[in-house]
Parts: structure tokens; sequence; C-alpha cells
């Protein structure tokens, strides 16, 4: 929790530093696909306040309202994160594409693209994003918090877009002033396709009830070891924050008392609250399998 609440805040202040500068220099230099770059690192600090909110309020203890505790926070923070991308990127896409059609349209505009000033600055976001992206995401994958990979994923999604817009204010500055606000609409695709995959994969970890291939092989290779069971009829798991809650179905001796087939079920909870990483609570059904083997 302490690691994910630092890449949450880590990241809060680089975008405000980040969307401070880049929005001034973009004003002052005259480049559209900076000044995008801009807007799109200011809604990035304003979700990034959103989510250490959200982050703060998972760290609370279960509740007799929440059993499960406050993890889930993680996930919904993460489907915020990505709704305030996708309404940025669409945003970002409509601006830029007036500019373009009125610097196409109009004659002598005067427009002789952005001073150097803002092709070092989105230089230096490529190269600084570069850092952030992968320190946020080792963060994220090792703790499981949805929220901080999110993140994650639009730090490397800033990366592609101050790429889009150096591109663009060098071409600018070469004589095509079309091309710098050309790349802010490429800014905002880029924006949009990382939107909607946080949101595809922040609506899957709070839907889903399937356990992953991998956990699953797991568990079934960890119960072929419990004597007494027959054969595993169901198994789910579903993730609370980083955490899983497993429920099962295990076919049992029919001659066994309910005495033993409860100290089957109990093994079950211990084995894989103690072998699964991340693995809070299992509950067991067991009922009588008669004629059947593993």
């Amino acid at each position: 929790m302490k690691r994910g609440s630092i890449a949450v805040h880590v990241g809060l202040f680089a975008n405000t530093f980040l969307a401070l500068l880049k929005t001034g220099i973009g004003i002052l230099a005259n480049s559209p696909a900076l000044l995008a770059d801009g807007i799109n690192s200011s809604s990035d600090t304003a979700y990034g306040i959103v989510v250490s909110i959200f982050m703060k309020v998972s760290r609370k203890p279960a509740d007799k309202e929440h059993p499960y505790g406050h993890e889930q926070m993680e996930s919904i923070a993460a489907v915020v994160v990505g709704a305030f991308v996708i309404t940025t990127a669409i945003a970002i896409f409509f601006t830029s594409v007036d500019k373009v059609y009125d610097l196409l349209t109009t004659e002598n505009t005067g427009y002789k693209g952005a001073s150097v000033t803002a092709l070092w600055a989105a230089l230096f976001t490529v190269v600084f994003k570069t850092g952030l992206t992968v320190w946020t995401m080792r963060i994220g994958k090792l703790t499981r918090n949805m929220a901080v990979i999110a993140l994650g994923h639009d730090h490397r999604n800033d990366i592609f877009a101050s790429m889009a817009a150096a591109a663009g204010i060098y071409f600018g500055r070469m004589g095509h002033p079309w091309v710098d606000p050309l790349a802010g609409t490429l800014v905002s695709l880029v924006i949009l396709l990382t939107g909607v995959e946080i949101l595809r994969s922040s609506a899957w970890d709070l839907m889903h009830t399937q356990p992953g291939k991998t956990l699953s092989k797991q568990i079934h290779s960890l119960l072929s070891q419990v004597k007494g069971i027959h054969v595993v009829e169901e198994l789910h798991a579903h993730s609370f924050g980083p955490y899983y809650v497993i429920n099962l179905t295990i076919g049992v001796d029919g001659s066994l008392t309910v005495k033993e087939g409860d100290r089957i079920a109990t093994e079950v909870e211990h084995l894989l609250c103690e072998r699964i990483e991340f693995v809070r609570r299992v509950h067991v059904h067991y009922h009588p399998v008669d004629n059947c083997g593993y």
C-alpha cells in the first residue's frame, strides 16, 4: 500500500510539473502540439488527485458493509483514470483538427513554426516519462495494484504523445506549420487507445469471477496433494484490489463423516492461503461423490 501510494504521489507531482512546463512553453513558443501535450498532462494531474483519494479510501480496513475490505477502490480508480484519458483525447483531437484546417485553408497566417524551446521541452518529456514509466510499472506489477498499473500505462502514453509533439514541432520549424497541430491529432489517438485499454482492463478486473489459466493450474496442482479429494467441480476466484477470494466445490467420499469432510476443507483453505500469494480467503463447499477418482 505504501509503495502504491508513493507511485501515485510521485506521478502526481511529475504531471503537475510537466503540465505547467509544457502548457506554458506551448503558449509562449506557439506550438499547438506541445500545448495539446500540456493539456494532457493537466488532465493527468486532475485525475491523479482523484486516484490519490481513491487509494486512501482503499486502505480502510474491512467493516460490516465491506467484509472483504476496500481494495476494490483501486480498480474503480483505474476506471476513473480511463474515463479521464478518453475525455482528454477527444478534446485534444477536435482542437487539433480545427487548427490544421485553419492553417491549410487560410493564406499568409504568419505562422512559421514553434521555437526551439518547445522542441527541447517535448524531448525532455520523452526521457523523463520513460524513466517514470519503468519505475511505476515495476511497482504496479509488484503490488498488483490496478490503479498504479493504469498510471504506468498513462505514463507510457505520454512518451508517445511527446514523441509525436516533438516530430510535429520539428517539421513545423522546417516550413510545414500544419504538421505541428496534425501531431496533436496523433497525440489524441494514442491517448484514446490507452484510455480504452485502461477501461477494458479495470472493468474486467471488477466483473470477472473466473481465475486465469496460471492461477487455475496452480490451484489444481495444490489440490491434487490433498488426500480425500476425488474431484474439483467448480472453481471461482474474485479479485479485491491485489487480493483474491477463492470459492471452490470439491467432491469427497460419501462415507466420510461431517468432521472428516470439514478437516479436508480446512486443509484446502490453509494450503491455498499459505502457498498462493495474495489469497486472502478461501470458501470450500464439499459434497459426496461416489465411484469417482482424480
